[in-house]
C-alpha cells in the first residue's frame, strides 16, 4: 500500500469533507436511533445513577466528592460529572442520558474519520473506518447502555488527542507548544473518563512509526509526561479495583497456563467478532469448572501462533497492517483477563477503541481497490460486497439496540443466547420479577411474578451456589410468603452464611423470631450488633425478645441502645416503659409512654396508658 505524505484536513475541498461527515453522522444516527427509546436497566445503572447520591447534587461539596471518590471500583469523575449534569436537568428520565450517549458516539465517529484522514490522506480509508466504528454491533453496548458512558467519553477524548497529536507533528509554528499541551489535556480527560486510556502513549508512538518519524531521544523525552500520567492512572486503577475485590491474584482458580489459554481465546474472540458479530451478549462468564478447561481452549494459543506466523510471513513489511494490528493489540492487551479483573472473560464494550485498528486495516484494503491498477476491474463487485456488509452490520446493530430497551428485554435475550451458562442473567431477571411481586396487589399477577422469580433465582443458585446470597434471600422471602417455612429457613441461613452482613443477620433474626425461635433469633440480632453497632433494629428486636423472656435488665440495656442510635423512635421508648413498670419505676414508664406518643408512635395500649396515669 502507498506511503502517505503529511497532510492537513482542509487539503481537499472543505465542502466535500462536510458532506462526508454529515453522511457518516446521518447513517450512524439512523442505525442506532432506536436506543433513544431505551430505559434504565438494573445492571450498573442503579449504582451509577438511580441510587447514587453523588450524581444527585452539583453543589461544590458534591463536586469535590465526585473528583475524590471512585465509583464501583473505577475512578472516572468526568463520567460521573456528566451524569450529575443530566440528573440536574431531567432527574431519572432516561431519554437525555441516551440522547447524550448517542451524540457522543456520533462525535467520536466523526473524529475517527478526521484522525484516519489526517493519518493517511485517503478519504475512502477514513470513510470505511469511521462507518465501521459508527455502526458495528460490538459498539452498541457502549451506546445503548447508559452505564456505557465511560467508554464513549474516553473514546471521544482519546481520538481527539490522536488528532491533536497529528496536528502537532505537522505544525512548524508557535502553535506547536499549544498543541502539545492540548494532547496532554485531552489525555488527562480520557483518563478521568475511564482509566483504560493509559494506552495512549503507545498509540502516539505508533503514529510516529506510521508517519516515519526518525526515532531518537527526542521522541522518548517527548512522551515522558504521557507515560508518567499513564503510570499514575494505572496505579490508582489497580488500587481501587483491589479495594472492591475485582482483582484477586491469590484466589484465582486458573493456573498461569490456563490464563494464557484464556487470553489467547479472548484475543481471537475479539478478532472473530469484528468480522462476524453474531450471538452477542452483555455478559460472557468464564468457563465453568475452573481447573479443567475444555480442551478447545488449549488450541487457541496454537491458532494465535499460526496467525502471528502468517502475518509475519506475508505482511510484516506492510505498514498499514502492522499499524492497525498494533493499534488493536495495544488497546485490547490490558483487557484480555490474563490478570483477572471482574467476572467476565470478554465484553463487547472492550472493543470500543481497539477496533479502530482493525477497521483501519479494512479501510486501507478497500481503498486499495480504488487506487490505480488491475483492481479497477473489481470495483463494482467490491462495492456491492461492501454495501451488503454495511447493510448487515446496520441491521444487526439496530436489532441489538432493541435488546437494550429495558432490563427484561436485556436479560431475556441473554438467556436466549446463553441459557444455562450465566447465573447473572437469571439473578437479574429474577430480581425484576421479585420487585414486581413485591409491588403488585393483583393476585394473579402476584402469583405469576412469584413463580417466575423463584424459578429464575433457583436457576441462578444452581449455576453459582457459592456466590448467590441475594438469590438465596429472595427465594427465602418467596417461600416464606408461600408459608413453606422450613425451606425458607434453609435459604435465609444460606444467604446469611454466604454474606454475613448486619442486614442479613437482622433479616434472618426477624424470620426466626416470627417462627417462635427466640433464642436463635437473639443470636442473629447479637451477630448483627457485632457487625454494625450503630444499627437500630437489632437492639429493638433483641430487647423485645428479652422483655418477653422477663430479662428486664438486659432488655432495658437493649432499648437504651436503640434510643441512643435512633432518638426519634417512639417504639423504643414505649417498649422500654414495660421494663420500667416491671422494675417498679412507674413515673419513668409514664414518661416513656408520653415520649413515644409525642414522637408519633400510635400502637399504644390505652388501658395500659390510663393505668400508668392513675
Amino acid at each position: 500500500m502507498d506511503q502517505n505524505k503529511q497532510t492537513k484536513l482542509p487539503s481537499a475541498k472543505i465542502a466535500t469533507h462536510y458532506f462526508i461527515i454529515m453522511a457518516i453522522a446521518a447513517i450512524t444516527l439512523w442505525v442506532l436511533r432506536s436506543c433513544l427509546n431505551n430505559q434504565f436497566t438494573n445492571w450498573d445503572d442503579p449504582d451509577y445513577i438511580i441510587s447514587n447520591s453523588l450524581v444527585k447534587d452539583i453543589s461544590l461539596n458534591n463536586l469535590k466528592a465526585i473528583f475524590s471518590r471512585p465509583v464501583m471500583g473505577i475512578y472516572h469523575p468526568i463520567t460521573m460529572l456528566s451524569y450529575a449534569i443530566e440528573y440536574y436537568f431531567v432527574r431519572l428520565s432516561p431519554w437525555l442520558y441516551h440522547f447524550d450517549n448517542l451524540v457522543m458516539h456520533i462525535v467520536t465517529t466523526i473524529l475517527v474519520y478526521a484522525f484516519v484522514y489526517l493519518l493517511t490522506s485517503r478519504k475512502i480509508t477514513a470513510i470505511i473506518t469511521a462507518l465501521l466504528f459508527g455502526i458495528h454491533p460490538m459498539h452498541v453496548e457502549s451506546v445503548a447502555w447508559i452505564s456505557g458512558r465511560k467508554d464513549l467519553l474516553c473514546g471521544l477524548f482519546y481520538v481527539a488527542a490522536c488528532i491533536i497529536y497529528l496536528l502537532y507533528l505537522q505544525s512548524k509554528t508557535s502553535r506547536k507548544k499549544g498543541l502539545y499541551a492540548g494532547v496532554l489535556i485531552l489525555f488527562i480527560c480520557a483518563l478521568l473518563s475511564k482509566p483504560v486510556a493509559v494506552t495512549l502513549p503507545l498509540v502516539l508512538l505508533l503514529v510516529d512509526y506510521y508517519k516515519s518519524r526518525a526515532w531518537g531521544k527526542n521522541i522518548l523525552l517527548e512522551k515522558i509526561p504521557h507515560f508518567l500520567l499513564a503510570v499514575l492512572s494505572g496505579t490508582l486503577s489497580v488500587i481501587t479495583q483491589r479495594a472492591i475485590g475485582s482483582i484477586s491474584l491469590h484466589n484465582v482458580s486458573y493456573s498461569v497456563f490456563e490464563r494464557l489459554a484464556l487470553g489467547a481465546y479472548a484475543l481471537i474472540w475479539y478478532m472473530y467478532k469484528a468480522v462476524a458479530p453474531s450471538g452477542l451478549c452483555c455478559f460472557y462468564p468464564y468457563p465453568q469448572n475452573p481447573g479443567s478447561l475444555p480442551f478447545v481452549f488449549y488450541t487457541y494459543p496454537v491458532v494465535l501462533v499460526a496467525i502471528v506466523f502468517i502475518i509475519w510471513k506475508f505482511a510484516r513489511r506492510n505498514k498499514d497492517v502492522i499499524f492497525g494490528l498494533l493499534f488493536f493489540l495495544v488497546n485490547i492487551a490490558l483487557l484480555l483477563q490474563v490478570i483477572p479483573v471482574g467476572q467476565a472473560i470478554v465484553a463487547d464494550r472492550y472493543s470500543y477503541i481497539s477496533y479502530i485498528g482493525l477497521f483501519f486495516i479494512a479501510g486501507r484494503y478497500f481503498q486499495h481497490f480504488y487506487d490505480a491498477g488491475i483492481y479497477k476491474l473489481y470495483r463494482k463487485l467490491v462495492l456491492a460486497i461492501a454495501i451488503i456488509c454495511f447493510g448487515y452490520l446496520g441491521y444487526a446493530a439496530n436489532e441489538r439496540c432493541k435488546v437494550w430497551y429495558d432490563s427484561i428485554s436485556l436479560w431475556q435475550d441473554e438467556l436466549k443466547q446463553a441459557a444455562g451458562q450465566n447465573s447473572m442473567a437469571y439473578d437479574n431477571l429474577g430480581a425484576i420479577y421479585y420487585d414486581k411481586w413485591m409491588n403488585t396487589n393483583n393476585r394473579e399477577e402476584k402469583k405469576t411474578d412469584a413463580d417466575s422469580a423463584e424459578y429464575l433465582m433457583k436457576q441462578s443458585i444452581g449455576l453459582d451456589p457459592d456466590d448467590s446470597d441475594k438469590p438465596y434471600e429472595a427465594v427465602a422471602s418467596l417461600l416464606y410468603a408461600k408459608r413453606e417455612f422450613d425451606s425458607a429457613q434453609y435459604f435465609f441461613s444460606m444467604a446469611t452464611k454466604l454474606n454475613p452482613t448486619a442486614g442479613r443477620h437482622l433479616n434472618y433474626g426477624n424470620f426466626l423470631m416470627q417462627m417462635g425461635k427466640s433464642d436463635s433469633a437473639l443470636a442473629e440480632y447479637n451477630a448483627a450488633i457485632v457487625q454494625n453497632p450503630d444499627l437500630y433494629a437489632p437492639y429493638l428486636n433483641s430487647g423485645k425478645i428479652l422483655l418477653h423472656q422477663k430479662h428486664w435488665d438486659e432488655a432495658m440495656k437493649d432499648f437504651n441502645e436503640a434510643i441512643n442510635t435512633h432518638p426519634n423512635s417512639g417504639e423504643a421508648y414505649y417498649q422500654r416503659s414495660f421494663c420500667d413498670t416491671e422494675i417498679g419505676i412507674r413515673a419513668q414508664a409514664l414518661k416513656d409512654v408520653e415520649t413515644a406518643i409525642s414522637l408519633g408512635y400510635q400502637s399504644i395500649d390505652t388501658d395500659y396508658y390510663h393505668d400508668l396515669r392513675k
